[in-house]
């Protein structure tokens, strides 16, 4: 393979021209120009992108941090990001952090390290003392869950509102007795769900009966299906349920299906997010829908901004509530 060297040679001129050639100065005349990129072409030269990178103090890569891959709630926002990303010639690299510091700590030192141009955060355990701190030198952008009155940028839909707007669904309906499936409130959407949650009933005069709410671990399938069990098992048993995510949604369907009861008909059931599985569910499951991949192309589009020096300001998405079989017999 020729190197810029060769090239030189080939085309008349100085290394230090080609190289004014392939970072796109107009030092050179358009003369010069064309006997370089003819020469290029003739002996098939590939420039050295990471050599032209380092001399731009640039990498052209961007982190994105998720808690874990196999929640399918990320991946449309990781294709929006993609998208933005590659049509502003940047690549991205997934960070799964399994909400472990040690990990996410070899991840923002790719950035200080200069590896990595910027950070797109989602997850919601990551060390917001960390963050702030880092953002004071480097391009940080929080996508989805997001510390508020860190001074960080972020993108997300009103949460609280709605949950509001999911549980006055089934209140509309007719339920008075609406169970919550929540997961750790150390997490800010979890605490906003809940708030939307209570506000909802606190408006229609019921009172949040605490033996309705049921934490779980994490946001999967098994989570939600061990939370139903819990949910069926009570005396004066819920008539719906509101969980704060669709795969715990999901596995609470499957336990309800599974104890012989009827959904809608004994236990409604809503979720969060409007992931794609929730369209295949028997009965097909009444969710929120996040506008996941404007989220991402949203956050994606906010990075560049800032990695270029510009100001940016936090953006709150429309969210849709998507009725379907599970509240709608």
């Amino acid at each position: 393979m020729a190197n810029i060297q060769q090239v030189a040679k080939h085309a008349g001129v100085s290394v230090a021209t080609v190289s004014r050639v392939l970072n796109g100065q107009n030092t050179v005349s358009s003369k010069t120009k064309m006997k370089v990129e003819e020469a290029i072409k003739e002996l098939n030269y590939e420039p050295s992108m990471l050599g032209r990178n380092l001399r731009n103090s640039e990498s052209r890569i961007v982190l994105i941090l998720i808690p874990t891959i196999s929640n399918p709630f990320y991946l449309e926002i990781i294709k929006g990001i993609e998208n933005i990303a590659i049509s502003h010639n940047y690549n991205i690299l997934l960070c799964e952090t399994d909400s472990d510091p040690e990990k996410e700590n070899i991840y923002f030192d790719l950035v200080r390290k200069k590896m990595a141009d910027g950070i797109i955060s989602m997850d919601p355990a990551v060390n917001v003392e960390t963050l702030k701190q880092l953002a004071e030198k480097y391009a940080i952008i929080q996508c989805s869950e997001y510390g508020g009155g860190i001074g960080i940028p972020y993108v997300t839909i009103d949460n609280e509102e709605a949950s509001y707007r999911a549980v006055k669904h089934l209140l509309q309906i007719g339920h008075t007795k609406i169970a919550l499936m929540n997961t750790d409130e150390k997490f800010l959407y979890a605490r906003e769900r809940k708030m939307g949650y209570e506000r909802a009933l606190k408006e229609h005069g019921i009172e949040m009966n605490n033996n309705y709410i049921f934490y779980t671990k994490d946001l999967g399938f098994e989570n939600g299906q061990q939370a139903m069990k819990k949910i069926l098992n009570l005396k004066e048993r819920p008539t719906a349920v509101f969980a704060v995510s669709d795969l715990l949604a999901i596995g609470a369907l499957k336990e309800i299906n599974a104890s012989g009861l009827n959904v809608p008909g004994d236990m409604a059931v809503v979720g969060f997010d409007k992931i794609d599985f929730s369209n295949m569910t028997n009965p097909t499951l009444t969710t929120v829908a996040q506008p996941m991949y404007k989220m991402g192309t949203t956050a994606a589009k906010m990075l560049i901004e800032k990695i270029q020096g510009n100001k940016v300001d936090s953006v709150v998405l429309d969210f849709e509530l998507v009725i379907r079989e599970s509240t709608a017999g």
